[in-house]
C-alpha cells in the first residue's frame, strides 16, 4: 500500500472529505502522528486510509482551518484540482500562561 505525506496546499476533495469524516470534531494530540521524513525533518500529520493508500496529513492551523470550515457543495479548486486556501490566515497562537 502506498504511504502518500500530504499538506494543506495539496488536499484534494476526496482526502479532505475523508479527514472531516474521520474528525467530524477535529483531530486530538492523540491523534498526530510523528515520524522523520527523507530530509530528516520532523513531521506531524493525521492518517486516513484508502483501499489503496495511507495518506499522511500534515499538520498545520491552516489544515484545521480548512477542515473546519469545508463545504462539499462549495469548494473551490485550482487548476490542479486541489482545494484553494486563503493564504491570508494567520496562525493562532495559544499563550497557556495566565495573565
Amino acid at each position: 500500500m502506498k504511504r502518500i505525506i500530504v499538506d494543506y496546499k495539496k488536499l484534494t476533495p476526496e482526502v479532505l472529505n475523508l479527514l472531516t469524516e474521520k474528525f467530524p470534531d477535529g483531530y486530538g494530540d492523540d491523534d498526530i502522528i510523528t515520524f522523520d521524513n527523507h530530509r530528516n525533518e520532523t513531521i506531524e500529520a493525521i492518517e486516513v486510509k484508502t483501499p489503496d493508500a495511507v495518506y499522511l496529513v500534515k499538520v498545520s492551523s491552516k489544515l484545521h482551518y480548512t477542515m473546519t470550515n469545508f463545504d462539499s457543495d462549495n469548494i473551490e479548486l485550482n487548476d490542479l484540482g486541489n482545494v484553494v486556501v486563503d493564504n491570508t490566515i494567520e496562525p493562532t497562537i495559544f499563550d497557556d500562561e495566565e495573565e
